[in-house]
């Protein structure tokens, strides 16, 4: 894998890289607060490096947690033990891991609301390194999904 591939990789996980809120204030269940990721039909991009990837998912209720704690890749595992979600805010910090034993500390931070999300932070591949930055944003497309959607 190219440095270019594996830094949007990074970033990809890194921008996926959340994971279930075991800290969080913010309950991810479908109500109607604004500080509550709805399930639905999402939109989310990752960049990194002018490398830019948009997918849309249907999310069901019960994987919003994971959704919105933790986009999945087929690539990266992630655990972040610092999570903090809530009052419309949250941060992440953690690690990602590739089947190849390759790992990146990925940092992001940024607000929410129950139909978007858009979280800045960035990718380090090497301890000591600057931290590469990388971002996703992400918005509810609509409450059901279509007939043909990839669920998530």
């Amino acid at each position: 894998m190219t440095t270019k591939r594996l830094f949007a990789a990074a970033a990809l996980v890194g921008a996926a890289l959340l994971a279930p809120a075991a800290t969080s204030t913010a309950a991810m269940v479908p109500q109607a607060s604004n500080d509550t990721v709805l399930p639905g039909y999402w939109q989310y991009t990752t960049s990194a490096l002018g490398v830019r990837d948009t997918e849309t998912k249907c999310v069901r209720p019960s994987e919003i947690n994971r959704f919105f704690g933790g986009l999945s890749t087929r690539r990266w595992q992630c655990t972040y033990p610092v999570r903090e979600v809530g009052n419309g805010n949250a941060r992440f910090e953690g690690t990602c891991q590739d089947r190849k034993g390759r790992r990146v500390n990925v940092r992001l931070r940024g607000p929410y609301q129950s139909e978007s999300f858009r979280f800045t932070g960035g990718a380090q591949l090497a301890r000591g390194t600057p931290y590469i930055p990388a971002s996703i944003t992400a918005r509810r497309l609509a409450a059901q999904c279509p007939a043909n959607a990839e669920y998530f």
